[in-house]
C-alpha cells in the first residue's frame, strides 16, 4: 500500500519554465492618459513586471544652484556647517559652502545640482491607485527535458474574458491586480503609495501515468518585501527616471519623475512523476497483480540484505535469447503453451564484457593449465525430438518455461560451437571463475553441483549481457542444459584430478627458498 500512496514506484523530474506577460488597463490622472506603456516597466528576468502606482514629480528642473531639501545633514543656520565641494550619498547636488534659505521655516546648505530639488513628500493616497482594477495575462510554458514532455497553462478552451478566481475559474490565467494582493492578504491602497514586491506562484505537480494522468497550474499569491522596515532602510520600491527636453531660451531642462509600484515576481515550481519501472509504465494492466513484475520491481528499488523475505517470486517474467536473433524476448505472461513457442516484447541485448574471461580463453597456458577435450554422452536414438526443438538436441521437458530451444528456426545447435565449448564447457575455465570469486576455494571441494551452476551463469552472461536485472529472470535452452549437466556429471572427477595433477605440476617450477637455522 505504501508503495502506491506515497508513489515510490515513480521518479521524479524537475520543471523547465518560461513566462510572459501582458499588463492591461487605462487611467486618468490629472488630465494626463496613463495606459500600459506609461505605468509599466519590463524586467530584464522576464519573469516579472512593475506597475507604477505613485508618482513624484519635478518639473522644468535645470542645471543650477539651489537650497538643499532639509534634512538632518543638510539644515544649516551659518555657513561654516556646509562645506565647499561635499557631496552626500542622499544629496542632491555639491555643496557651494552657503547657508540659504530654503522657506519660512529652515535654512540648508546650498548645492549645485538640478533644480529646484525634489521634494521628498510621498503623495497620499497614490495618485495611481486606480491601477488595481488593471489585469495581467501570465502566459507561462514549461517542460519536463527528460521526459519529454512540455504544457502550458493556457488551454485550448481558454476564454479571453475570463477572470481569475480562486473558487470558480481556479485555471484561468487572466488576474487581477488587486485581487492578488488581496490573495496574500494585502490592501492595494496601502501597498500602492509606498510600493513593494508580491510573488505570484506558479505550482505543478504533474502525474504523468497514463491511468491517472493530472498536470495542471495551481496559483498562490504572497508578499516578498518586508514591510516592517525602518525608513533609513528605503521601505516600498522605487526607482527614478528623467524626461529632457530643450527650453524656450535653449537651456536644457527635464522633468525628474519618481516612480513607486509593485513589481510582480511570477515564481513556478513543478515536478513530474512518472513511473520507473518498464515494466509498470508499458504493462500496467500486467504488473498490477500482487506477483507480476514483482521481482524485477524488487531488483530495481531494494538492496537485497541477509534474512526471510516476505516477496513472492515472480513467476511469469522470463528473458530467453535465441542463437539465430539478435535481441532478447521478455516474456511476462503465464504460459499456456512452451516457452519456445510463446510471443512476447524485444529488448536490445548487452555485450559480455568479462575481459578476464576472454584472456582466459584466447591465453589458457597463462596460467599453466592444459586444455582438454570435453567428452559428452551421445543423444540416444531412441529419444525423440519434442516439436518445438529446433536444433534436433532438445530432450523433452514437462514443464513449459524448460521447453526451451537455442534456436528460433532450424538449424545448427550452438553446444556445436567452438565458443560454447571453450566459455561454458571447459571445465578448467569454470575451475578458474570458482576460485577468480573465491581465491581459498580448495579444488577438491568443487562437486559437479557447482560446475553446472557456474557453467549455466557463464552461458547467461555470454547469450544475455551484462544487465543484472535482466540475469536473473533469464533461461537457459533444454539443449544447452543437457549439454552441461551430461559433461560434468560424467567428468568431475577427471576435472579435480586434472587441477591436482596441475597443482603438483606449478608447485615443481616454483624456485626453492634458501633456509636459515
Amino acid at each position: 500500500a505504501i508503495l502506491f500512496t506515497e508513489k515510490r514506484y515513480q521518479k521524479k523530474e524537475p520543471v523547465i519554465s518560461s513566462v510572459h506577460t501582458k499588463v492591461k488597463g487605462v487611467l486618468e490622472v490629472d488630465s494626463s492618459i496613463w495606459d500600459p506603456a506609461e505605468y509599466t516597466v519590463p524586467s530584464p528576468g522576464g519573469s516579472s513586471f512593475f506597475v507604477v502606482t505613485n508618482i513624484v514629480k519635478t518639473e522644468n528642473q535645470k542645471e543650477d544652484i539651489c537650497a538643499e531639501y532639509p534634512s538632518r545633514k543638510t539644515i544649516c543656520s551659518q555657513d561654516s556647517i556646509c562645506k565647499k565641494g561635499h557631496a552626500d550619498t542622499h544629496s542632491n547636488g555639491i555643496q557651494t559652502g552657503r547657508c540659504v534659505k530654503y522657506n519660512n521655516t529652515h535654512k540648508t546648505c546650498e548645492v549645485r545640482a538640478w533644480c529646484p530639488v525634489e521634494s521628498k513628500t510621498t503623495p497620499e493616497p497614490a495618485i495611481l491607485a486606480s491601477a488595481e482594477n488593471f489585469t495581467v495575462l501570465i502566459k507561462n510554458t514549461i517542460h519536463f527535458a527528460a521526459l519529454g514532455y512540455t504544457r502550458k497553462n493556457i488551454l485550448p478552451e481558454y476564454n479571453v474574458s475570463c477572470k481569475y478566481n480562486k473558487v470558480t475559474a481556479p485555471r484561468c490565467p487572466i488576474f487581477r491586480l488587486g485581487d492578488i494582493l488581496s490573495a496574500a492578504g494585502e490592501k492595494f491602497s496601502q501597498v500602492a503609495i509606498l510600493g513593494g514586491i508580491m510573488g505570484i506562484e506558479i505550482n505543478w505537480n504533474c502525474d504523468l501515468d497514463p491511468w491517472a494522468f493530472s498536470c495542471h497550474p495551481q496559483y498562490s499569491f504572497r508578499r516578498l518585501d518586508d514591510k516592517a522596515v525602518d525608513e533609513s532602510l528605503f521601505p516600498g520600491l522605487s526607482f527614478r527616471f528623467a524626461r529632457h527636453y530643450k527650453a524656450q531660451d535653449q537651456t536644457e531642462r527635464r522633468t525628474l519623475i519618481k516612480a513607486n509600484g509593485i513589481r510582480f515576481d511570477i515564481q513556478v515550481y513543478g515536478t513530474a512523476t512518472v513511473v520507473i519501472d518498464f515494466l509498470i509504465s508499458q504493462y500496467y494492466k500486467g504488473c498490477c497483480s500482487p506477483n507480476s513484475g514483482q521481482r524485477y520491481y524488487d531488483e530495481q528499488k531494494y538492496k537485497e540484505i541477509q534474512g526471510p523475505s516476505i516477496l513472492t517470486s515472480c513467476l511469469d517474467l522470463m528473458f530467453v535469447s535465441f542463437v539465430d536473433q539478435d535481441d532478447i524476448i521478455l516474456i511476462d505472461k503465464k504460459l499456456r503453451r512452451s516457452l519456445q513457442e510463446t510471443k512476447g516484447h524485444k529488448i536490445k541485448r548487452g555485450a559480455f564484457t568479462s575481459r578476464e574471461i576472454f584472456r582466459r580463453i584466447e591465453d589458457p597456458g597463462a596460467i599453466g593449465i592444459e586444455l582438454l577435450p570435453v567428452t559428452t554422452k551421445a543423444l540416444s536414438k531412441a529419444s525423440a525430438i519434442p516439436a518445438w526443438c529446433q536444433c534436433l538436441k532438445c530432450h523433452k521437458e514437462k514443464e513449459f518455461e524448460n521447453q526451451l530451444c537455442c534456436r528460433s528456426k532450424k538449424g545448427e545447435c550452438i553446444t556445436n560451437s567452438d565458443m560454447f565449448k571453450k566459455l561454458v564447457l571447459d571445465r578448467h575455465t569454470l575451475v578458474y571463475i570458482l576460485q577468480y570469486n573465491d581465491p581459498l576455494l580448495n579444488t577438491h571441494s568443487i562437486v559437479s553441483e557447482k560446475l553446472v551452476k557456474c557453467a549455466e551463469e557463464q552461458y547467461i552472461q555470454w547469450r544475455f549481457g551484462s544487465n543484472k536485472d535482466i540475469l536473473a529472470f533469464s533461461k537457459v535452452p533444454s539443449c544447452c542444459k543437457f549439454e552441461i549437466r551430461n559433461a560434468f556429471d560424467s567428468n568431475i572427477q577427471e576435472t579435480l584430478l586434472h587441477a591436482k595433477e596441475q597443482s603438483a605440476s606449478d608447485a615443481s617450477q616454483t624456485p626453492l627458498l634458501k633456509q636459515h637455522h
